[in-house]
Order: C-alpha cells, then sequence, then structure tokens
C-alpha cells in the first residue's frame, strides 16, 4: 500500500485527491495546506484527519512514501527538492519551476535520491493522446516535420495566484502554454530544442470590469492585481529541423474561444483538438480518419485519473515514467527562451 501526501489543497488538488483515494494500492494519510482555513475545510471533505500547515512537517512524516505537489509555481522546485531528500516519490505540477536553473537543480536531487519524479504533464495521459501516441510509435504519420497548438481565452485571466509574477512565474504562456508545447513536442518524439523566437502582449490586463460574461476566477481573485501577459506566442525550432508554433492568451479580443493541436508528418497529419482524427493517402485519396472511440476528446478528470494510476504503478513496481525530469528541464527551457526572446526582441539559440 502506497502512502500519499497531498501538498496544497487549491482547485487542482481534488484531481489528484480522488484518483487517490480511488486506487486500491493507496492510502491517502496527509494534506497539507498553508491556509489552515482551507486545510480543514479539504481534510473534513476527503475524511483526512492528518493536516500539516507546514510541507517540512509532512515530509517528516515517515509514514508517507510519496506526495503530490499541488502548490503554486513558485515553490514546485523547492518543495520537490526537499520532498525527495526525504525520501520521497513526487508528482509535482506543471510547471516543475519557474528557472531552468531550478529544474536543473531538481534533476541533480532525483538522480542522488533514485526516488520517482513525475511532472504533471496530464495531456500525455489523455486517451486520446494514448491512441494517437500508437499510430505514431508505428510509423502512421511518418517523420512529423511541422506542428502548431493554440489555446486563446478571450476572456479568460483567472486573476488570483495566476496573475501575480511572483508567485506564477507568468501568464498564459505559462500556465496553458506549456502543456500545449508539451503536448506537440511530446508527440514529435521529443526533439531536441535548438531556438525560439517569441512574443508577449500586456495590452488588455484582466478586463475585470467586463460585465454579462462570466469567466472563472480563482479564490483569491483580486481586480487590482495583474502584472502577466495576456498573450504569447512562439516559433519554436529543432534539432531535427522540424518546428512547432504555438499561440496562448488568458484574454484576447477573439470571437470565441480556441483550442487546436495539429500534427504534420510526410505519411499523414493528426488532430488531437478539439477531436482525435487522423488524415493519411490511400489509392492516390486523401482521407479523413475517425477512430471509433468513446470519447474522442480530451477527458480531465480520466487524464488525471490515468496520471495518479501511472504514478502510482512507477512508485510501486520501479517502472519509467513517461513524464520524468528530464521533459520538465526541457519544457522550462523551451518557456523560458520565449520570455527572453520577447524581453529582447531576438531569437534564442539553445
Amino acid at each position: 500500500m502506497l502512502k500519499v501526501g497531498v501538498i496544497g489543497g487549491g482547485s487542482i488538488s481534488e484531481f489528484h485527491i480522488i484518483p487517490y483515494m480511488k486506487n486500491d494500492g493507496v492510502e491517502l494519510v496527509a494534506l497539507c495546506d498553508s491556509n489552515e482555513q482551507r486545510l480543514a475545510k479539504v481534510g473534513e471533505r476527503y475524511s483526512v484527519t492528518e493536516l500539516y500547515s507546514s510541507y517540512e512537517e509532512l515530509l517528516q512524516n515517515p509514514k508517507i512514501d510519496a506526495v503530490s505537489i499541488c502548490t503554486w509555481n513558485n515553490t514546485h522546485a523547492v518543495i520537490a527538492i526537499a520532498a525527495l531528500e526525504a525520501g520521497k516519490h513526487v508528482l509535482v505540477e506543471k510547471p516543475l519551476s519557474m528557472t531552468v536553473a531550478q529544474a536543473l537543480a531538481v534533476e541533480v536531487a532525483v538522480k542522488k535520491s533514485g526516488k520517482v519524479l513525475q511532472v504533471g504533464f496530464v495531456r500525455r495521459h489523455g486517451d486520446n493522446t494514448k491512441l494517437l501516441k500508437q499510430f505514431i510509435d508505428q510509423d502512421e504519420l511518418g517523420e512529423i516535420y511541422y506542428a502548431k497548438a493554440s489555446c486563446l481565452r478571450r476572456l479568460g485571466n483567472p486573476g488570483g495566484w495566476f496573475s501575480d509574477q511572483s508567485k506564477s512565474g507568468g501568464g498564459p504562456l505559462i500556465d496553458l502554454g506549456v502543456h500545449m508545447i508539451d503536448i506537440c513536442w511530446y508527440l514529435m518524439g521529443k526533439p531536441r530544442p535548438v531556438s525560439v523566437s517569441g512574443n508577449t502582449y500586456s495590452k488588455l490586463g484582466n478586463r475585470s470590469h467586463i460585465q454579462n460574461l462570466s469567466f472563472y476566477q480563482a479564490a483569491d481573485y483580486d481586480p487590482a492585481l495583474n502584472d502577466v501577459e495576456d498573450l504569447a506566442n512562439a516559433l519554436i525550432r529543432f534539432d531535427n529541423g522540424a518546428s512547432l508554433f504555438v499561440d496562448v492568451s488568458f484574454t484576447l479580443h477573439a470571437k470565441e474561444e480556441e483550442l487546436y493541436v495539429k500534427l504534420f508528418g510526410e505519411k499523414g497529419g493528426a488532430e488531437i483538438e478539439p477531436k482525435l482524427v487522423m488524415v493519411t493517402e490511400k489509392n492516390n485519396t486523401i482521407l479523413n480518419v475517425t477512430p471509433q472511440v468513446d470519447n474522442l476528446s480530451f477527458d480531465f478528470e480520466k487524464a488525471f485519473k490515468n496520471e495518479i494510476n501511472h504514478f502510482v504503478d512507477c512508485c510501486k513496481e520501479g517502472k519509467e515514467t513517461i513524464a520524468p525530469v528530464a521533459d520538465g528541464v526541457q519544457i522550462m527551457r523551451m518557456l523560458n527562451a520565449v520570455y527572453e526572446s520577447a524581453k529582447t526582441g531576438k531569437e534564442v539559440y539553445l
């Protein structure tokens, strides 16, 4: 029985807590949050009695084998390193850190500890992703040389810590772009990034004045606090000649929300958002191929369940995770390079 603690009791934590509770090989023994009022509520909701307001105290509990880190981005690296040094397996929400140096420090700690560290790239665990990956691994698309991904919210700045640079490390790029870049890069075969050209824009703010259209607001929403970008875009080049274009926004004068992920290969193409579809050629004819499966779209809850179960299996059986620390480091290199390129107005070479 794997004994687990969850650090951070915000909205994302329930997508860790519930799958742990449903996994027969896991006992959820402890929760931690610096907000004691919220901690008490979460503990009561899930009938967990070992409650800690300090992650250091939780990590001293010898019963705990593994932790999920569901805290602000600026604490991911320091808590991950402390957990590894305390002999715990770690599932850390994305992004791995706020800087490349922090990510490399986590990687060193993983190697020293010999423990599992899995980065929360949840889209890798979607059923639609897993199915497409099988087709890609069997060379159905051939060499994938271009991908493009877009996640545009027109009124979707959550505020709170999401829009506080000191806690989040950035806006839509580090919150949404991390998923878009990662899922493309993962399905492209994880080629080594060599250069990044990016832009960020802060033109609209959080638009808290907008009426008649509701949008998600973080628990600590403050209309006066917003120092992150509204929009980011980037062109990333890889060592095999492939390229990736991505754009993401919290707020934008767009007609509607937009979400797509597209891959283009020598033998075929694929879309994984908004729905899985593949494109191929047979008998000199282009075919759009729709797999006959229960759900062609990304199922948020099911993907988290898959992610948690995969982490548990890796901890208990010593299996290699499909989202290792090295991937977290490379994604941080790309994210940081977009911000650096936007700041300097120049292409950044990695």
